[in-house]
């Protein structure tokens, strides 16, 4: 991923294009992250993702990694033992 101010995307499009084929490019405003390039087909492989819908069983690895990292509230905690646990 490359970072790169809004100003240097500018002088740069050209540049900066061919790279957001390979990965994206974040493009910074007054130094924080404003934007990010993509290319078309992975913005297309993005927006399937969002759109599907999935049986817990068929959860991506990643997506089923990243849920063990949420840390459980603990209003949520009140309800444990409805699960018996």
């Amino acid at each position: 991923m490359n970072k790169v101010t809004s100003g240097e995307f500018q002088k740069e499009f050209g540049r900066y294009r061919t790279a957001a084929h390979k990965a994206a490019v974040i493009i910074t405003n007054h130094g924080r992250d404003d934007l990010a390039l993509i290319s078309a087909d992975e913005y297309k492989r993005l927006r399937q993702l969002d759109q599907q819908a999935f049986f817990a069983d068929e959860l991506p690895n990643e997506v089923i990694e990243e849920l063990g990292t949420v840390p459980v509230s603990k209003e949520a905690r009140a309800f444990d033992d409805e699960f018996g646990q």
